[in-house]
């Protein structure tokens, strides 16, 4: 959630906040008469105690009538307290909900807009020339059903539609992605883990995805349980109710598992092959870190990211995603998007937020600073999510046979193998 003190002090602030992400400021007004509410609760509350208290010294030294009457005080004072607890409980409540309704604020360097007012901030390689080849690009589902390693009809009959397998080529593709992802990540110091793809609500709505995200998360009916669409909620909630040395900061994190979404919102969007899916496996990376060092951090993730294109020689741009399109978390969001060739278009295939001390604040972890305990700030960064960079590597390395040669740095991972050959049919 926000600070309760920028609220209070520079509502204007979080006005303009709203208005850059194309929101509503109403809900600016209805938490500040939630706080007034709560104050003014919390106020009554401590008359009523303070008195019930005062009263508690007298009685032992009245006497006669005045006893009397400071003991019938005493049973209608027991009540108003009562009432006054419950109020304040109340108005807390409201005044909580009210304050998490509200979505981190834009960082002033994110453009204002929707979904399609991002910037592109730059071009990395040039996308191949499939006419001056001399050939016709296949698509990712021709080419995997050549190759024998993408099965979307059987994945449709086990599961359902957005479903598939990888088999043969194809898995072995993504056990490669993710070994290769896991070592960049070792390399660059951060811890591996293995992450829970089933979390208690309070993990779901402390990194905001109970917020505008709820309609695509995955809830097991009768268990008090959520699928995740991505270890980003697992690896915030690891350090939840802790208060961690900023000496040992930053803590980084690379995170595989496996990810859930229902894509409430994507009906007639990507019904072929595998870009939109409802499970996929990938590997995220999250940061814990000081408030002063999240910027740069987030470059460094950014960074990263396309340190891992770079090694499976994509063409791919990166863009500055538009405040009406950043997450409940997000202050700021870069994307990295490859090029598909059959598509003509450029395809979102990471990306690394910067939540500041939003879901830090929710999940109460904090800071050992100078000063006292302070909420820290979160990070999150998509190095691999598996599907989309299958459908990129064979789209953009495919030959005129329908074979697709193997980027340099996945063929240690895949035994030397150099090309990937279409399967007898």
């Amino acid at each position: 959630m926000i600070d309760p003190k920028v609220l209070r002090d520079q509502p204007d602030l979080v006005r303009a906040a709203q208005a850059k992400r194309g929101l509503s400021d109403s809900v600016v007004d209805e938490a500040l008469a939630a706080d007034t509410r709560r104050r003014a609760a919390i106020a009554a509350y401590e008359a009523k105690r303070s008195e019930q208290k005062s009263l508690g010294k007298q009685i032992p030294q009245a006497q006669g009538e005045e006893k009397q009457a400071l003991l019938a005080r005493t049973k209608d004072l027991s009540a108003e307290v009562k009432a006054a607890e419950a109020e304040q409980g109340e108005a807390e409540d409201a005044w909580d909900a009210a304050l998490r309704a509200i979505p981190n604020l834009a960082d002033e360097a994110a453009p204002a807009g929707g979904e399609d007012d991002y910037v592109v901030l730059e071009h990395v390689g040039t996308p191949r020339d499939f006419a001056a080849e001399g050939f016709e690009p296949r698509d990712h589902v021709e080419l995997g059903r050549m190759l024998g390693a993408i099965d979307i009809e059987r994945g449709a009959k086990v599961s359902g539609s957005r479903f598939y397998f990888l088999t043969g080529v194809g898995a072995r593709l993504e056990r490669a992605l993710t070994n290769l992802a896991m070592d960049q990540a070792h390399a660059a110091g951060f811890t591996e883990a293995i992450a829970p793809s089933l979390v208690r609500p309070r993990a779901m709505e402390g990194t905001g995805f109970l917020g505008q995200a709820a309609d695509d998360v995955y809830r097991i009916e009768g268990e008090d349980l959520y699928l995740v669409g991505t270890s980003e909620v697992p690896m915030a909630a690891y350090h939840s109710d802790e208060i961690l040395d900023v000496a040992s900061l930053p803590l980084r994190y690379a995170a595989f598992s496996p990810c859930f979404r229902k894509e409430a919102g994507s009906h007639g969007k990507d019904t072929k092959g595998i870009i939109r899916v409802h499970w996929f496996d990938k590997v995220e990376m999250f940061v814990y870190t000081t408030p002063d060092q999240a910027a740069a951090e987030h470059q460094r993730l950014l960074d990263w990211e396309k340190e891992f294109l770079d090694k499976l020689e994509l063409s791919y741009r990166v863009i500055d995603t538009a405040a009406g399109d950043l997450g409940l978390s997000a202050t700021r969001k870069f994307d990295c998007e490859a090029w598909i060739p059959t598509q003509g278009r450029y395809r979102e295939l990471t990306s690394t937020s910067n939540c500041t001390e939003f879901q830090a604040r929710r999940l109460d972890i904090r800071g050992r600073f100078e000063s006292g305990p302070a909420p820290l700030a979160t990070l999150n960064g998509t190095l691999c999510a598996m599907p989309r960079t299958i459908v990129a590597i064979l789209e953009t390395h495919q030959n005129a046979d329908g074979s697709v040669t193997v980027p340099q740095a996945l063929r240690p991972y895949l035994g030397g193998l150099e090309v990937l050959k279409p399967i007898a049919s």
